[in-house]
C-alpha cells in the first residue's frame, strides 16, 4: 500500500512505520520533524498539525491508500486531518483508546458500552478520554463507518514513550527485594504496539471500518509470568517479594502509577484486564508471547536508552524508601 502515517517517531507510530516498510509498503511519516526516529526509507513530510494552513500545504498533491493517525491532544487536529485527506484516501485508521468508555469500566465490557462525550472541534487535551472520544467522532464524521477506531488498552513492547514496561525492567536490573504486587496468577490485558500495527495495516488491507477493542485476551500473560520473565530476560537476581492487594492499599501505594501495569484484582479498575477482545480477534487480531514482547524491550532499551517520558505526565514507579518499608531490605 501507499500509506502515510500521522507521527510515526514514537511509539506506536514507530511501531506502525517499521511494519510498514518491512511489509513493502511505501510509507511516509508526516511530523515536526522535531523528536522521535525517523525511519530510514519512509519519504518524511515535515509540518506543524496544529497549523491547519501548513498541513494543508504539506498534503497538496498527494494521495494514499490508507492513514493512520496516532494523534492524541486536541480532537480539532484529528478533524482538520481528516477534512484535509477525504477524497484523496482509501482508508482512515485512528489509534483511539478503551479509556473512551464510561467510567468505571466493568468486566466483559465490549464496544457497545457507554462512552464519554467527546467534541471532533475540541480545542483541549486535558481530558484524555474526551480527547480520544472527540479524535473518534472526528474520524466518523468525514470517513462515516469505513473510519477505523482502534480501542487499545494498555500499549507495551519496544519504543513505548509512557516508561511502564521499561521502569519495572529498570527496576528489577537493580536486583535486591522487589515488591511484586499480587496476586502472582492475576490475569493481564495488553498489547504489543507490533501487534497493534500488524493488525491495522491488514485492516486498512481489507478496508475494514468500526470500533474494536484492541488487546489481548484476559489472561494472555500474568502478573508473575511477566516480572518472572522480566528477572530471567534481565539476568537480575532480584527476588520478588509478592505482596498482597490489601498491604499495598494500607501503605499508601497507586497502582497503575507507582506500580505500572499492575490493577488490584478486585475495585473500579479491575475491568481494564478483562475486557472482551472477541470482535478483534475474529477480525484477525493476533497477539505474540509476553516473553517476546519483554526480550525485545530490553534490546530496545540497552540500544537506544531510556525513553524521554513526556512532560505531561506524572512519573510513574515505586520511590525506592517507600518499597523498603513494605517488604524492607
Amino acid at each position: 500500500m501507499k500509506l502515510l502515517v500521522l507521527g510515526g517517531t514514537h511509539h506506536v507510530g514507530r511501531a506502525i512505520v517499521e511494519t510498514g516498510l518491512a511489509r513493502g509498503d511505501k510509507v511516509t511519516m508526516l511530523n515536526r520533524g522535531v523528536t522521535g526516529v525517523r525511519a530510514p526509507g519512509a519519504e518524511h513530510l515535515v509540518a506543524d498539525r496544529t497549523d491547519v494552513d501548513a498541513l494543508r500545504t504539506v498534503l497538496a498533491g498527494h494521495e494514499w491508500d490508507a492513514v493512520i493517525d496516532t494523534w492524541s491532544g486536541a480532537p480539532r487536529v484529528v478533524h482538520d486531518s481528516c477534512r484535509l485527506l477525504a477524497g484523496r484516501v482509501g482508508h482512515f485508521g485512528y489509534v483511539s483508546s478503551r479509556s473512551v468508555y464510561a467510567w468505571p469500566v466493568p468486566p466483559g465490557l465490549d464496544e457497545s458500552a457507554p462512552v464519554v462525550d467527546g467534541t471532533p472541534d475540541d480545542e483541549g487535551a486535558e481530558d484524555y478520554a474526551a480527547a480520544k472520544r472527540g479524535g473518534e467522532l472526528a474520524a466518523v464524521e468525514v470517513f462515516g463507518e469505513d473510519a477505523l477506531l482502534a480501542r487499545p488498552g494498555l500499549i507495551l513492547g519496544p519504543y513505548e514513550l509512557v516508561g511502564r514496561m521499561p521502569w519495572w525492567l529498570r527496576r528489577i536490573e537493580r536486583g535486591g527485594r522487589v515488591l511484586a504486587p499480587g496476586p502472582a496468577d492475576q490475569p493481564l490485558q495488553y498489547i504489543d504496539a507490533r501487534d497493534l500495527a500488524v493488525w491495522m495495516l491488514s485492516a486498512a488491507e481489507r478496508g475494514l471500518g468500526g470500533a474494536f477493542n484492541t488487546v489481548s485476551q484476559p489472561g494472555h500473560t500474568t502478573m508473575g509470568e511477566l516480572l518472572e520473565t522480566a528477572v530471567e530476560v534481565t539476568g537480575s537476581t532480584a527476588e520478588l517479594v509478592w505482596t498482597d492487594p490489601e498491604t499495598i492499599e494500607k501503605a499508601g501505594i497507586a497502582a497503575w502509577t507507582e506500580l505500572p501495569i499492575w490493577l488490584p484484582p478486585t475495585g473500579e479498575a479491575a475491568g481494564l484486564h478483562r475486557g472482551d477482545v472477541s470482535a478483534a480477534y475474529r477480525a484477525g487480531l493476533t497477539c505474540r508471547p509476553i516473553r517476546e514482547t519483554i526480550a525485545d524491550t530490553w534490546a530496545w532499551l540497552q540500544a537506544e536508552g531510556d525513553p524521554a517520558v513526556p512532560t505531561t505526565r506524572a512519573p510513574l514507579g515505586l520511590d525506592p524508601e517507600k518499597e523498603r518499608q513494605v517488604i524492607g531490605y
